[in-house]
């Protein structure tokens, strides 16, 4: 994941990138530009060098949304889209009302919270388990199932 703020030369940034062995993703490097998805070339489908790298449209997804907040995912929509906590992640993509609505609708238990209960536990225990780590020199903790 990548974050530049503050006194950094470039262009604001907040953004994530996945690697694996025959395809990776990459987010857009300068606003108004598509993500890239990078293909491993192989014998049974060779690619040239230029053909490795192909931008992507990422969709936009409200038409999961109800109807009264769809237009919410668009900066077009958003009053005050111009103020720079907006500019500034743009966003995120469009991705805060599909956040609300998740959170709001697991609350009147209408779907499962995600992160759920054991997901979150396990994510505090890595960084808990981590840090306690870190105290004893490095040494391996096993991170505790529940």
């Amino acid at each position: 994941m990548t974050r530049s703020l503050f006194s950094t030369a470039r262009q604001y940034r907040e953004s994530f990138d996945a690697y694996g062995s025959t395809q990776s993703f990459e987010w857009q490097q300068v606003d108004g530009e598509e993500p890239v998805i990078h293909t491993k070339s192989t014998a049974s489908r060779p690619l040239t060098e230029a053909q490795i790298p192909r931008r992507v449209h990422v969709p936009d997804y409200a038409d999961r949304l109800p109807e009264p907040i769809r237009r919410f995912t668009q900066p077009a929509e958003i009053q005050d889209a111009e103020h720079l906590s907006f500019l500034q992640g743009g966003g995120h993509g469009g991705s805060h009302p599909h956040l609300v609505h998740h959170f709001l609708s697991a609350c009147l238990g209408e779907r499962p919270a995600m992160p759920d209960a054991e997901t979150s536990v396990n994510w505090t225990m890595v960084g808990i388990c981590a840090h306690e780590s870190a105290l004893r020199g490095g040494e391996k903790i096993v991170i505790p199932k529940f």
